[in-house]
């Protein structure tokens, strides 16, 4: 007997549905970007709202060159600054390093990555990267991916300067980010980038060349290990089913499709990123921390 006393198919049915609906709410996905207004969400959110999960400039490609030039072992302890929707967390975690701590500033995004935590070595906090709290010298690797591009000079700076003192002496340091070629672009046309960026993401976007970006590791004392660019094809076809794969694309299209708020924004991204081709890039750097 049911516990409302009613023994009734339909009422049965009623039961069953309400279980249904109650174990569906407490399984569904919160994604960073929930609740915002489509033409007011950040645009790495409202793709990831689309249901894109690969959200580097440079793709699964570039974050693979990253993660084999930091040469992450069983007895390294890792730190990802910002790590979004735990895409490269995930293949960091099957690399076995001895302990792994991601600092992210969204609360749904940490409740994300922490989904995919196990034991004491593993934890999600909730903070910023430029002052995650973390002990001096405690990690042998940190790393982040399309975050620096978004800070101010003042921020970038110090949250590299937060790796370094995070770092043990020889550890290493990797990011991924958006860069402008080519190095003696020109003032104009770098500001013309910044702001269109910007507009379309509704985030500041604050990119620097390839050798702006190794200056500020240099200027840390890091020393440049490994580096490699590839285009900045972030939401180009192609692209995308190479790292969403084609059930993901066909996902992402679809959620698209009936959204055309989302579309209109989209389309806008990427007409951005296809006018400045020629001086976009998506950049990896590796370097060690010195004496």
């Amino acid at each position: 007997m049911s516990h409302c006393g009613c023994v009734t198919p339909g009422c049965r049915l009623t039961i069953r549905e309400e279980k249904r609906k109650k174990l569906m709410s407490e399984h569904e996905e919160i994604l960073p970007g929930h609740g915002l207004h489509v033409e007011k969400m950040p645009g790495h959110w409202l793709l990831a709202q689309m249901g894109k999960r690969v959200l580097r400039p440079g793709g699964l490609e570039l974050t693979r060159r990253m993660l084999d030039a930091l040469t992450i072992g069983p007895t390294d302890r890792v730190v990802e600054f910002a790590p979004g929707l735990g895409v490269t967390a995930q293949l960091v975690l099957a690399k076995s390093p001895s302990a792994y701590t991601a600092v992210e500033a969204d609360d749904a995004a940490a409740k994300r990555v922490q989904s995919y935590l196990k034991g004491d070595n593993q934890r999600c906090v909730v903070g910023q990267a430029e002052r995650s709290g973390l002990p001096d010298s405690s990690a042998t690797v940190v790393y982040c991916e399309a975050m620096l591009s978004m800070k101010t000079p003042e921020n970038k700076a110090r949250i590299i300067q937060e790796a370094k003192r995070v770092l043990a002496r020889g550890g290493r340091c990797g990011i991924h980010e958006l860069s402008l070629v080519p190095d003696d672009i020109d003032h104009a046309t770098r500001d013309a980038i910044n702001r269109a960026l910007s507009q379309s993401i509704h985030v500041g976007v604050r990119p620097l060349t390839v050798s702006e970006w190794k200056a500020l590791l240099q200027g840390e004392g890091f020393i440049i290990k490994a580096q490699a660019t590839t285009p900045m094809h972030l939401l180009e076809p192609s692209q995308m089913i190479r790292n969403e794969g084609l059930a993901g694309m066909a996902r992402i299209a679809w959620n698209v499709l009936r959204n055309p708020a989302a579309r209109q924004r989209i389309h806008t991204m990427r007409r951005v990123f296809r006018q400045y081709d020629r001086n976009l890039a998506a950049l990896m750097l590796v370097a060690e921390k010195g004496n």
